[in-house]
C-alpha cells in the first residue's frame, strides 16, 4: 500500500514520562505504516528543557507558527519538588503558556464521547467545545489588604502625565481591594480564533459575559467580539450555516444544561477555568478531553 505522502513538516512536541512512551507507540502503529510521516522533532522533556534554559519550548512554538500545525504530549510544570527531583537550574514556566503566548492561541476543549461513558446530562447528546480566553482578569490580577479607613481609588496615568480617577470604594473599616485588567488585542485575538475554529469544525458561537453589570469591562468584551463578527465573519458563517448568539452568563449556563450540545461556548478567563471542568465531568471524565490550541490566523 502506498504511503500518504506530506508537503508540509509536522511539528512534533515531545513530552515527559509516559507521554513519550505512548506517543512513539501512536507513531510506530497508527502512523507510520501509512503515512510517510515529515516531522520537526522538538523535545520539550523537562530535562532538556532545563538545559536550553527553555529555548526549546520557544523554537517549538515559532515552528508551529511557521508550518501551521504541531502536536504536543503532556508535559511537567515543575513545583519545588520537582526542581530538587530533577535538579534543575530553575522552576520553569509552564510550556502550554508560554506557546500559547507566542502563538496568541486559544485553547478548545472538547470531551470524547464514547459507549459507556454516558454524560450526567441525558441530553447531551453532542460535544460542548469550551474556548476559554487565557488572558488577564483575575489570573493577573493585583490585590491589596486594606487595614483600616480610608479611601480607595483606581488612577490612569497617561503617557502626557494627565490623571484619570474614579473611586473605587470609601472603607469605614478594614477590607480587601483587587484590580483586574484586559487588553483589546488580546480580546480580539480570542475572538478571531473562537470565529475561525467555529468555520473549521462547522458548530455554533455561544458567547456570554455579565454586561449588565459590567457595563465597561464585561461590555468591551461584548462589542468586541460583535464587531469582529460583524465585520469579518457573518458572511462566511452564512454560507456554512452556523451562527453567532449572545447572552448573559446566567442564562448560557441555563441554556447550556438545556440544550443537546454541538457548539463552542467561548468563556472569559475565570468562567471557562470553571466551566471547562463542569462540563467535562458531567461528560463523564476530565481525562476524556481533547485539547486544540488555534490561534487567530488558523494554526495549530
Amino acid at each position: 500500500m502506498e504511503k500518504i505522502q506530506m508537503k508540509t513538516p509536522l511539528v512534533e512536541m515531545d513530552g515527559d514520562e509516559m507521554t513519550r512512551i505512548l506517543w512513539q507507540m501512536i507513531k510506530d502503529e497508527l502512523l507510520l505504516p501509512f503515512i510517510d510521516l515529515k516531522t520537526e522533532y522538538y523535545d520539550l522533556g523537562l530535562e532538556h528543557r532545563d538545559e536550553t534554559g527553555d529555548q526549546v519550548t520557544i523554537d517549538s512554538a515559532n515552528a508551529a507558527k511557521k508550518y501551521g500545525v504541531a502536536v504536543k504530549c503532556a508535559t511537567i510544570t515543575p513545583n519545588a519538588a520537582r526542581v530538587k527531583e530533577y535538579n534543575l537550574h530553575e522552576m520553569w514556566k509552564s510550556p502550554n503558556g508560554t506557546i500559547r503566548a507566542i502563538m496568541d492561541g486559544t485553547i478548545f476543549r472538547a470531551p470524547i464521547l464514547v459507549k459507556g461513558i454516558e454524560p450526567h446530562v441525558r441530553n447531551w447528546t453532542k460535544p460542548i467545545t469550551i474556548a476559554r480566553h487565557a488572558y488577564g482578569d483575575v489570573y493577573r490580577s493585583v490585590e491589596m489588604q486594606i487595614p483600616g479607613p480610608g479611601k480607595c481609588e483606581l488612577v490612569y496615568t497617561a503617557e502626557d502625565g494627565t490623571e484619570t480617577r474614579k473611586t473605587i470604594h470609601e472603607f469605614a473599616g478594614p477590607g480587601v481591594v483587587q484590580g483586574m485588567h484586559n487588553l483589546e488585542s488580546s480580546i480580539t485575538s480570542f475572538a478571531r480564533s473562537c470565529f475561525s475554529y467555529a468555520l473549521d469544525t462547522k458548530q455554533d458561537v455561544w458567547f456570554a459575559t455579565k454586561d449588565t453589570i459590567s457595563k465597561q469591562y464585561d461590555h468591551r468584551f461584548k462589542d468586541i467580539f460583535q464587531e469582529i463578527y460583524d465585520t469579518e465573519f457573518k458572511e462566511e458563517f452564512e454560507q456554512a450555516g452556523i451562527t453567532y448568539f449572545y447572552t448573559l452568563i446566567d442564562d448560557a449556563v441555563a441554556r447550556v444544561i438545556k440544550s443537546e450540545g454541538g457548539y463552542i461556548w467561548a468563556c472569559k478567563n475565570y468562567d471557562g477555568d470553571v466551566m471547562s471542568d463542569m462540563v467535562s465531568t458531567a461528560f463523564g471524565s476530565l481525562a476524556m478531553m481533547t485539547s486544540a490550541l488555534a490561534s487567530p490566523d488558523g494554526k495549530y
